[in-house]
């Protein structure tokens, strides 16, 4: 054990001692890996000493593809989540490949990688949760998967009985898979699409739904929310134009982890929102296009900061969350410097990133 100041901190090293803010609350837990995103929060919060153990290099993920992003979290020190989210991926390509050839929907595979993955949901978030790569072509499989743990949470969340959980898995697992049928162009056209091939994009509700209708081990509301995850609770959406009181409430839970995935995953015609910000506008669509119920107790825990939760600001500015005022969850009151910025009074900053 030794300790260097953050001029000799090395990437790898790992942090022999808790490390703590002014504050007094833990920064980071002995063990943790250092990496850049590390030495970031250290130099913000001015800790001028650190105790490691050792020096090592960071790994990252090797992929021939240019739009691999390569997660230098934990020092890729992966977690049991990434690790069965990963082979979730496999699997999810494998079945969605297979699928557009006319094979069967492989169930019983899919529910057993699955389950594995839902095996570590505990420690699942969803505003700081990012895959260990992605690809930008991966989009429906990471929107797919991400769903899914969302949608679960929620099932919790609202409190349905156990034995919904992992049917509304499925529910966001598969939400999308008509999108399999759809031209690719067309989902991945960085313009306004025509209205022929808006008009072409919408069918994949169906065309999911005709996918998943005859298979036995899936409940009625799976299927429907593949058919219904577009559907508005004031009856504007598509493709039936049906309200509230005909949404199946599976669909009403997947639409939410649907809108907020798609905006805060990387897209080749668009790149991520913070999560913070698609909060706020998922809140606004509550009144009229999403269940106000189910949008209410999404934001409220989702965003149950613990005091001491480091976040960098829309303005780079890393600071420690000190307060989180239930009126106005995703703006809490972060600590920077001494000051205290109240993000529901101050309208310009909002919270892009969680660091730790």
């Amino acid at each position: 054990m030794a300790a260097v100041t953050l001029s000799q901190l090395k990437l790898g090293d790992k942090i022999s001692e808790n490390v703590l803010t002014p504050f007094g609350s833990v920064l980071f837990q002995k063990g943790r890996i250092v990496t850049p995103k590390e030495i970031e929060i250290l130099q913000a919060f001015l800790v001028p000493i650190v105790d490691v153990e050792a020096n090592g290099a960071v790994k990252t993920i090797e992929d021939a593809d240019d739009d691999v992003v390569k997660d230098t979290s934990e020092a890729f020190v992966a977690s049991p989540l990434h690790e069965e989210y990963d082979k979730m991926v496999h699997v999810l390509r494998d079945v969605f490949n297979s699928i557009v050839t006319g094979a069967n929907l492989p169930v019983m595979d899919i529910r057993k990688q699955l389950e594995r993955t839902l095996e570590h949901v505990k420690s699942y978030n969803l505003l700081t949760f990012m895959p260990r790569q992605f690809l930008e072509k991966d989009y429906l499989l990471h929107n797919s998967i991400a769903s899914a743990l969302t949608s679960y949470q929620i099932a919790q969340w609202v409190g349905f009985p156990q034995k919904d959980w992992m049917q509304i898995a499925f529910a966001g697992l598969l939400h999308d898979i008509g999108n399999v049928r759809i031209n690719k162009a067309i989902l991945t056209k960085p313009n306004a699409l025509t209205s022929d091939e808006k008009e072409e994009m919408m069918k994949h509700t169906v065309i999911g739904y005709q996918m998943l209708k005859n298979v036995p081990a899936l409940n009625e509301g799976v299927k429907m929310a593949a058919l219904q995850h577009h559907e508005k609770v004031d009856g504007s959406g598509y493709p039936l134009g049906i309200d509230a009181t005909k949404i199946h409430s599976y669909a009403k839970i997947v639409a939410i982890a649907d809108i907020f995935h798609a905006m805060t995953l990387n897209k080749t015609y668009r790149k991520a929102v913070s999560p913070y910000l698609v909060m706020e506008q998922i809140q606004s669509d509550a009144f009229g296009k999403l269940d106000p119920a189910y949008v209410r107790t999404f934001v409220e825990k989702a965003t149950q900061f613990h005091n001491g939760t480091v976040v960098k600001l829309s303005d780079d500015r890393i600071g420690e969350i000190v307060f989180t005022d239930r009126e106005h969850p995703t703006r809490p009151w972060v600590s920077i410097d001494g000051a205290i910025i109240n993000l529901s009074v101050e309208r310009y900053l909002h919270i892009k990133e969680v660091l730790k």
